[in-house]
């Protein structure tokens, strides 16, 4: 297994978690800042009135995205074993 290998598995490892949990990111921010804006707007500065809408939201993202991750991984590791005789020389 060379350095060049490693490098490579590692960066499309890197890009597969970045694109899995990018949209899971952004929707947990996008709803913190939200809150955030009405909470300034209120002057309501309650804990839970930021944590259950975020996990909430977070929740049904994943609930939406999943068969789309599973199908991002699954690529992946199919792509994986399919080289790794290549690889391995």
């Amino acid at each position: 297994m060379t350095q060049e290998l490693v490098v490579t598995l590692f960066t499309k490892m890197l890009t597969l978690v970045g694109t899995i949990a990018g949209p899971l990111l952004l929707a947990g921010m996008a709803i913190g800042l939200i809150i955030a804006i009405l909470q300034a707007v209120t002057s309501i500065h309650e804990m839970t009135l930021v944590f259950v809408p975020k996990l909430v939201v977070v929740g049904l993202t994943l609930l939406f995205l999943f068969p789309w991750i599973i199908t991002k991984i699954v690529d992946f590791t199919n792509e994986l074993f399919t080289n790794l005789a290549i690889w391995g020389g």
